[in-house]
């Protein structure tokens, strides 16, 4: 049977939010998190934006040298063969790309105004597929944005005419969040079975049916004989109101009545990282973690109701579907209440000195430690926080790639 994998875009959908964003560093620790838990694909930026091609090569470096794999890092771009073009000169060594055009006669009509066609986007889309091919992608997606109001036989069509073209996935866009879960299934189940390529389910929040959605179109696709490759973003967030979160997304896959037994994962997920994950991404967004989170709220397992906690105590299955040591909860949180160095942008080497000595770093001379204090201040300025412990870590194993990743040059 054909199964589930994951492609997370929260470095590309998620730091699209309005009023929010990402460092760069934060972007590659993210990257790093979904390594560790297993997740197939980080898209993990837009290589044509000049500002993000620094952070691309540093983190294709990272994959490079073993330190980011077996994850892939895909990059977004629209599906203009100039955008090709723009991106490999960038970014030379990017190896996967998914690249987006707007499919629905709402986007023709009230996007384009009437400057595309359906056989423009057709076109278009072969054209920019056809050019990465030529640069040597080792894959691609195509994208069909606002596919849920794109009607299905120009969906196959523009299916097919991928698939002739070398793509390796197209992704169904349900870009306002407008399917149900019943839709959603006959969608990608008639595309997996006409078109015959892996399905990318790519669900938005605007009707609060992002996870339901995912699972739904995920089931549809491998229904109709083809890999279902679902999008998540860290926490959920994303544009307006967010795109299927990730954590609560792999519990329905792997808990959920009649669906864990059937429907299996190509690539398996480390669930224990889940509660790490989340917490960096929302100190790192500035986003609290909603207390009623599926798996890693602050009441996700906490009980209340006298007959809730007498069954929990007699037996946690009782009233706990998961338990929350599979989602690495259960150690305390500490917060430091007494005296306090912080690693902010104007530490000098004394105290940065001490942080680095609690986190058993030590320098071999002071020169050394001045290079990852000055990193480390430039990181603050960019982040405009205190640095987390792993991103202190990272600076100091890997001062050159942390420079690259710190690099921004405006244009002339």
């Amino acid at each position: 049977m054909a199964k589930i994998y994951f492609i997370d875009v929260t470095n590309r959908d998620g730091v699209q939010t309005a009023n929010l964003g990402l460092s760069k560093l934060e972007k590659t620790l993210i990257n790093m998190y979904l390594n560790d838990m297993g997740v197939f694909q980080s898209e993990f930026g837009f290589p044509t934006t000049r500002h993000e091609s620094f952070y691309l090569q540093a983190n294709l470096e990272l994959a490079d040298i073993g330190i980011l794999q077996s994850i892939r890092l895909g990059g977004w771009i629209r599906a203009i063969a100039a955008d090709v073009e723009k991106a490999f000169k960038l970014v030379p060594n990017i190896k996967h790309l998914n690249i987006s055009i707007s499919t629905s006669d709402q986007m023709i009509q009230g996007k384009f105004k009437g400057t595309k066609s359906r056989e423009n986007v057709v076109s278009m889309m072969v054209d920019a597929l056809e050019a990465a091919r030529a640069h040597g992608a080792a894959s691609v997606g195509v994208n069909a944005e606002d596919a849920s109001r794109t009607k299905i036989d120009f969906l196959v069509r523009f299916g097919l005419a991928a698939k002739e073209h070398g793509a390796n996935r197209l992704r169904y866009c349900d870009t306002l969040g407008y399917d149900n879960a019943f839709t959603i299934y006959e969608s990608a189940k008639i595309l997996a079975e006409d078109v015959g390529i892996p399905i990318e389910l790519h669900c938005h929040g605007d009707l609060g049916m992002a996870v339901a959605n995912s699972l739904a179109g995920a089931k549809g696709a491998i229904d109709g004989g083809q890999d279902a490759y679902i999008n998540t973003t860290i926490n959920g967030i994303g544009e307006r109101a967010g795109n299927a979160d990730l954590i609560a997304t792999v519990l329905s896959v792997t808990k959920s009545k009649g669906f864990a037994n059937k429907y299996r994962l190509g690539k398996p997920i480390d669930l224990t990282k889940a509660w790490k994950v989340s917490k960096f991404a929302s100190y790192a967004f500035g986003v609290p973690i909603p207390i009623n989170q599926p798996g890693v709220g602050a009441n996700a397992f906490a009980h209340g109701s006298g007959i809730h906690a007498d069954g929990v105590l007699k037996d946690p299955e009782n009233y706990e579907l998961y338990s929350f040591n599979e989602l690495g909860r259960g150690e305390p949180d500490l917060v430091e209440t007494g005296r306090e160095i912080c690693s902010g942008q104007y530490i000098g080497i004394s105290g940065f000195s001490h942080i680095m000595g609690q986190l058993e770093v030590s320098f071999d001379d002071a020169r050394q430690a001045e290079k990852i204090l000055e990193l480390a201040r430039y990181a603050n300025v960019e982040a405009q926080k205190p640095l987390v412990e792993d991103e202190l870590l990272f600076i100091a194993k890997y001062p050159e790639i942390t420079k690259k990743l710190l690099t921004l040059i405006p244009p002339e």
